[in-house]
């Protein structure tokens, strides 16, 4: 992928840090003041390595995980992010889920804010909005997630965008996308996941549906498809020098996962319900608890695998012709077949019964709380925890980069930074803008 035009290797503000076990510890926010000054010593962010997305400069507008995570996941590879603040309270996420010791940053900001530099400016000052097209002039990539329409009313449509960096790609995630009937309404994953027909299936038979898990799918989804059209549109910016909007409704990003629900109903008028923890198409295919209160994760979708089961059961027949070897003959005794399978389950302990299964190839998990994942050899030597040490708390520990790449892996630079941690260096030294305008503008609560 080339790089940005105008720089070069030895640009000071190229993203973030090599990989290592300790994320550097960012500045305080009130440590803002000192950098009123021209200070040729001040602490600079540190250079990153040679990533596949060094070179990349993101502006991350957004607000909450709906589009900023993307920005995330690019920053991992290399990508320089400027998360672009409000200067009194910053990105709401800050606020959101479990506080930590540090007054800007719960954990889940200090999560999902990583690899970023953050940076306020106030978009309904006239000046706010002149200062940010200066940073998309020298930037490739633009995420927001605003309501349709909010862009265009501070003055930075895309129009105005265009015509300051005629190359900027720029994804904008929305509940409904910017067209269609819908496309003011607000939304958030929880009503993403209701309306694109996921908790629709969440939940038993009759029952309320529930939320599919408490993690804002929806809102990962978007911006994992956000990335990627990020990828292809530099792509294809590489070769035209045009930049073009990515548009992705939260909604079409989950109802993308829905299999072959489409396809049933407008060839069959098949209304998939809830099914609990099983599956229409397979049995037995469900959660199962052991003898010691824990549960278990058993897949079985073909013959093969069932006649694997019976074994490890000790009652190679249930596998026969004449019992339940064929799948049609399954599905339709799907009570009974369950009800063998949570009774021989329920009588041993999940460690017994996850050996039974592993030694017999059968398709087996544990339903992992939080705290089996910490001590799992697995997720250990996978590298899916990832420890950091931040300022005033320790350490930390959050979900490790994916993917694993062979030869170009990524890495954490730094947790959610303070609030305007780099505002100074990114006026400074990317708009070359004097310290006492930067005074000016602080006073001004522009910045």
């Amino acid at each position: 992928m080339k790089k940005r035009a105008g720089t070069s290797d030895s640009d000071p503000l190229r993203s973030g840090s090599t990989a290592t076990a300790e994320a550097t510890p960012a500045s305080d926010s009130s440590t803002n003041a000192q950098c009123l000054q021209d200070d040729p010593d001040q602490e600079r962010m540190p250079d990153t390595e040679n990533l596949p997305m060094s070179g990349v400069r993101v502006i991350d507008v957004g607000t909450f995980l709906a589009g900023p995570y993307a920005a995330s996941m690019l920053g991992e590879f290399g990508a320089e992010i400027l998360k672009v603040e409000h200067p009194i309270n910053g990105d709401p996420m800050r606020r959101f889920g479990t506080a930590s010791k540090r007054h800007d940053a719960t954990l889940a900001w200090l999560s999902e804010g990583r690899n970023k530099k953050s940076v306020t400016l106030d978009l309904r000052q006239k000046e706010g909005v002149e200062l940010f097209l200066k940073l998309v002039a020298k930037s490739d990539v633009l995420i927001e997630n605003f309501r349709p329409g909010t862009m265009e009313e501070w003055g930075l449509g895309w129009d105005e965008l265009s015509k300051a960096n005629p190359g900027l790609v720029m994804l904008r995630v929305s509940g409904y996308g910017q067209t269609g009937p819908y496309r003011n309404r607000s939304g958030f994953a929880h009503i993403a996941h209701g309306f694109a027909g996921l908790s629709y299936l969440a939940g038993f038979p009759g029952e309320t549906p529930v939320v599919p898990g408490t993690s804002p799918l929806g809102d990962y989804l978007s911006s994992l498809y956000g990335a990627i059209g990020i990828l292809i549109a530099l792509r294809h910016r590489d070769a035209s020098g045009e930049g073009q909007i990515i548009d992705i409704g939260i909604y079409e990003a989950v109802f993308r996962q829905m299999d072959e629900i489409a396809a049933a109903y407008g060839l069959f008028g098949k209304v998939r319900e809830r099914e609990g923890a099983g599956s229409y198409v397979a049995v037995p295919h469900g959660h199962f608890r052991t003898v010691d209160d824990k549960w278990v994760a058993i897949a079985c979708t073909t013959d093969k695998m069932f006649e694997r089961i019976a074994a490890a059961m000790g009652k190679p027949e249930l596998a026969s012709a004449e019992c339940y070897g064929n799948q049609r003959k399954r599905l339709a005794a799907r009570d009974e077949v369950n009800r063998i399978v949570i009774e021989w389950v329920g009588t041993l302990t999940r460690d017994e019964i996850m050996t039974l299964c592993i030694d017999g190839e059968v398709p087996i998990g544990k339903l992992n709380s939080i705290a089996d994942i910490f001590v799992d050899e697995h997720f250990l030597a996978r590298g899916n925890l990832a420890h950091l040490r931040e300022e005033g708390l320790g350490e930390v520990v959050i979900p490790g980069v994916v993917p694993t790449l062979s030869e170009t892996p990524g890495r954490i630079s730094n947790l959610g930074p303070p609030l305007g941690n780099a505002t100074y260096e990114v006026l400074r030294e990317l708009l070359g803008i004097s310290a006492q305008e930067i005074q000016r503008l602080r006073q001004r609560k522009i910045i």
